[in-house]
């Protein structure tokens, strides 16, 4: 939230030239980066718009909370209004989202949910749409809400429009959490405003709302089986409904003509790529519709498998591998769902492939030939491995190369990390992924971060957590050696940092003296205690997460030296360029410190760079002071 006001104080505030400056200066603070021109052109625009027409409906002490959070997610709500409902006499609450757009239209394929806008070369949202999203996720995770659903309302105000320009958008269902008012109808959008709030102070409520108790989120793992036999327990928000309802339209059109085209949904750590696919492969699933996730991970299939098949081996057998489709007939499913696409290899084949299957053929013309509607969900800075070719770049060129028509989807909002913005930017910038070089963290109240002194801190901070019922895992770069296992044994502790030693997860798939297989590791409480690598832990997520960086990666004087002797990583070949270890190591921590959902906590193996962590993380502490 970025301000939080009584509707008088903002109107005030606007008209001494003050709030626009206000909003910036907060963004900035939350964010870690400067609004752009068009969040504050619609500022500028749209909050006086609104603001006038509280007035005039006699509700100037209402309070205004302006670019509310939504829990566990960067995603926000232009405002929410919170005051007293003028029957009940509680808390009474309308999620408002502004548009400054005069003509919208139905999107081509007469999908209600979506429309098209001039100004965007894509279809958006429907504004209705998206406010009862925005209603929905909030009574699924705000503690108040969920126990009084009914108070809470959503419209659109769409304060440039006539009816005319926007009649289109009207095919989308309207209801208390989502209605739409024009320009044209602004007397009904007082009357209405009325009809939800009373002229008296609304400075309670918005205490009551902002006290609610954020649910956890509902970790992906933990549902899948609902999600995939049931129904959808996940709720899609914005462009995640746009790439949704763009998967689906597709498939329509694939039956209606003979149609085949290929979807590509990108967007970094916790953008929701696995909750849509999971999405769709339950809806796909419960129309009897062919359809397949696959993946390049081991781990995340694997867990899919056990976790979403549970003992429904029908269901087990929806998770694939890339390399699973290399004999597949053409256009045999409906869809394909490539989740973690960036992870697709240049060929299929390995050393266990019969010599006939060893066409040479590119394992993306794999993917794209078994589907009629192939959709590939990715994150082009995930890529850790040589051999990796998983980049919009390829899978656009693939598709041109049939003459097939390519969607795009960008995921912007992210909700892993506590939903901060900030400290994904902290992270890239830390890397020297993106931006002007490091910065030093600014706490924003979504995400905390901590270094520690030792490895056993390290360990001892996560332990703290987990007595408090959170989950935590510890993962490293892969800078020590990893043994096999031996039956009847305890496992081998290779991860040595002095006196302290932890073992690496397991690499097989059977539990060894209690510590869970590989593919397991990351959602098996039992995973703690265990090391594990980028490979266990991609695709995956924890509250909090301890990350040790190894020799691999040690900042000298005013810059980042990777060390490729450093790794132990066996697919880093000698013919293996150092500019490409040196973008997949980054890459590696990357990943790693993108897992947790609460906190991070830190720990290097060298004194130079720990001393650097701790200035970047802005501590002069270690993590047993935070």
């Amino acid at each position: 939230m970025l301000v939080r006001e009584s509707v008088a104080r903002v109107a005030a505030r606007n008209g001494e030239g003050m709030l626009e400056r206000q909003l910036a200066e907060q963004f900035a603070h939350v964010h870690g980066y400067r609004p752009g021109e068009s969040e504050v052109r619609s500022w500028r625009r749209s909050i006086p718009a609104l603001t006038d027409t509280l007035l005039d409906a006699g509700l100037g002490e209402v309070e205004m909370l302006i670019e509310y959070g939504l829990p566990l997610t960067s995603k926000r709500a232009d405002v929410v209004l919170a005051g007293v409902h003028p029957d009940t006499g509680g808390p009474s609450y309308v999620v408002v989202e502004l548009k400054q757009w005069s003509e919208a239209y139905s999107d081509e394929d007469d999908e209600p949910a979506l429309c098209r806008v001039d100004a965007y070369p894509r279809p958006v949202l429907n504004p209705i749409e998206q406010v009862r999203g925005y209603c929905a996720y909030l009574v699924s995770f705000n503690g108040t809400l969920a126990r009084n659903p009914e108070q809470i309302a959503g419209v659109a105000y769409l304060h440039n429009a006539t009816e005319f320009g926007v009649s289109g958008l009207y095919a989308a269902p309207q209801d208390e959490h989502g209605r739409m008012f024009t320009q044209e109808r602004r007397g009904e959008f007082v009357g209405y405003l009325r009809s939800r709030l009373a002229p008296a102070p609304g400075a309670e409520a918005a205490d009551a709302l902002l006290a609610g108790r954020i649910q956890p989120s509902k970790q992906l793992m933990a549902v899948a089986a609902d999600e995939v036999r049931q129904r959808e327990q996940f709720v899609l928000l914005d462009e995640q409904r746009v790439a949704y309802e763009m998967v689906l339209r597709a498939v329509e059109r694939a039956h209606a003509s003979d149609h085949k085209e290929v979807v590509i949904v990108t967007g970094g750590p916790g953008t929701g790529k696995s909750v849509i696919a999971l999405s769709l492969l339950g809806e796909l699933y419960r129309r009897g519709l062919p359809a397949l996730h696959a993946t390049g991970s081991q781990s995340f299939t694997k867990t899919m498998r056990k976790v979403a098949g549970a003992r429904k081996r029908e269901v087990q057998d929806l998770f694939k591998y890339f390399n699973s489709f290399m004999t597949a007939r053409p256009n045999s499913l409906d869809v394909l769902l490539c989740d973690e696409a960036h992870r697709i290899r240049e060929t299929s084949a390995n050393r266990y492939t019969r010599a006939e299957h060893r066409t040479g053929k590119p394992q993306i013309d794999e993917l794209i030939e078994v589907a009629r509607v192939p959709v590939f969900l990715l994150d082009q800075h995930q890529v850790v491995r040589p051999g990796e070719i998983g980049r919009v770049a390829e899978i656009r060129a693939a598709a041109e190369r049939r003459g097939l028509r390519c969607r795009e989807v960008s995921l912007d909002s992210q909700f892993r990390c506590g939903g901060s913005d900030a400290y994904l930017q902290w992270v890239v910038r830390l890397l020297g992924l993106e931006g002007d070089g490091p910065v030093v963290w600014e706490p924003d109240g979504r995400m905390e971060l901590a270094v520690a002194g030792t490895p056993a801190e390290l360990e001892a901070f996560l332990e703290e957590r987990r007595a408090k019922g959170y989950g935590a895992r510890m993962s490293a770069g892969y800078c020590w050696r990893w043994s096999d296992a031996r039956p009847g044994e305890p496992l081998p502790a290779d991860v040595v940092i002095g006196d302290w030693a932890r073992p690496w997860n397991l690499k097989g798939e059977r539990s060894v003296m209690g510590a869970p297989p590989s593919a397991l590791w990351a959602t098996d409480p039992a995973g703690f205690g265990q090391v594990g690598c980028v490979y266990t832990a991609q695709g995956f997520e924890y509250d909090w997460s301890g990350v040790i960086l190894g020799p691999d990666l040690v900042w000298r004087t005013d810059r980042w030296v990777v060390d490729r002797t450093a790794s132990k990583d066996p697919v880093f070949k000698r013919s293996t360029p150092d500019a490409d270890v040196d973008r997949l190591i980054r890459n590696t921590y990357k990943v790693l410190l993108t897992r947790g959902m609460v906190g991070t906590v830190l720990y290097s193996t060298d004194p130079e760079t720990r001393a650097k962590l701790r200035e970047f993380a802005g501590q002069d502490g270690t993590a047993g002071d935070a």
